[in-house]
């Protein structure tokens, strides 16, 4: 943060938040205690150190509950208990230092829903809607299974409306930089708020910091603005008279995976066939978990490939990044064929 502050003062400018406002997506037991004092819907918690204490508290709670890393964690410090005994252990785990990044363990209700992720820019006079994305980020077809770093994403969000706009604005995006402000700094960067929905309520799961993965990869697509004017404008606090222009079209990304994840897998393996996909201004592949080595492409991760497209509905992208899957060669990887099935059998 020093140095920050020191490179500002010899008027370098700077797209992102400091040390301090970066705790929203760094500490949940910061974020929710943000929620607390500003009255911020999100679901009731608890921040815990001490096992004991925890215990007594999941042992007054309803199931299943919500065990989660207070700190950074690669997407994997959040489990959905449905027994106080894997409470517990999550919680033991946690609390003995399973994540280098979290000495403190956040336990909260378990909210029931459709999640939305609803993103903003900030520069210090003003913010500006960035775009909506629904992320899948249970493992298996159906929602079932382990949380992960994210399955897949489409983009627009269907579930977004009006009146739940001005919901997200008014209840959580304004009280949440209001209250930044009231502890004497101040918000410039992204803010990712995750979001559930419930009865076109809204409440807050988590904020990060910076564009989600893979929503991201969807709202690149769609972007029809020069990125590098956003930053610019961001960056002199001159977002207020800007419009943002989109693609009108969905795009979707489904995220190729190592066998195994989010657990255990195996890396250095060759993908074969990446040739075999068009790239274009409605398909793309991101990397994500890849090297090049020998003009050849192995796995280095978990989430390793990213297939999106673009399309004029969401069905169809659905479609087309399924056909270019099936042209990519890897028998050591996994996708969910299910990426938006809530807003696509809706129709």
């Amino acid at each position: 943060m020093e140095l920050l502050i020191t490179l500002r003062k010899n008027l370098l400018r700077f797209f992102g938040p400091d040390k301090f406002s970066s705790q929203l997506e760094g500490s949940k037991a910061f974020m929710k205690d943000l929620c607390k004092k500003n009255n911020i819907p999100t679901a009731k918690y608890g921040v815990f150190n001490n096992i004991n204490k925890a215990k007594k508290f999941l042992d007054e709670k309803n199931l299943p509950i919500v065990v989660k890393a207070d700190g950074l964690a690669a997407g994997k410090g959040v489990t959905i208990c449905n027994n106080l005994e894997d409470a517990y252990k999550q919680t033991k785990e946690i609390l003995d230092g399973k994540f280098k990044s979290s000495k403190k363990v956040v336990l909260e209700e378990f909210l029931e829903g459709e999640e939305l992720s609803y993103f903003v820019l900030v520069d210090k006079n003003s913010y500006t809607f960035f775009g909506s994305a629904q992320d899948h980020k249970k493992v298996g077809e159906g929602d079932i299974g382990p949380n992960t770093g994210g399955m897949g994403a489409y983009s627009p969000a269907t579930i977004l409306n009006k009146d739940l706009e001005t919901k997200i604005k008014k209840k959580i995006i304004e009280p949440t930089l209001n209250g930044i402000k009231n502890l004497n700094h101040s918000y410039t960067g992204f803010l990712y708020a995750g979001l559930m929905i419930k009865n076109n309520e809204p409440y807050l799961i988590e904020y990060n910091v910076r564009m989600g993965d893979p929503e991201c990869q969807t709202l690149m697509m769609r972007l029809d603005s020069d990125l590098i004017e956003i930053f610019d404008l961001a960056a002199k606090n001159e977002l207020n008279n800007f419009k943002i222009n989109w693609n009108e079209r969905s795009c979707m990304t489904i995220v190729l995976c190592s066998k195994g994840y989010p657990g255990n897998y195996k890396k250095d393996n060759e993908i074969n066939n990446l040739n075999l996909v068009t790239q274009d201004e409605s398909n793309q592949i991101f990397h994500a978990g890849t090297y090049l080595k020998d003009n050849k492409i192995f796995s280095n991760g978990g989430r390793v490939l990213n297939i999106t497209s673009m399309s004029k509905d969401l069905g169809e992208a659905r479609n087309r990044s399924l056909e270019n899957l099936k042209k990519i060669n890897w028998q050591f990887g996994f996708f969910r064929r299910d990426i938006g099935w809530r807003a696509i059998d809706k129709k």
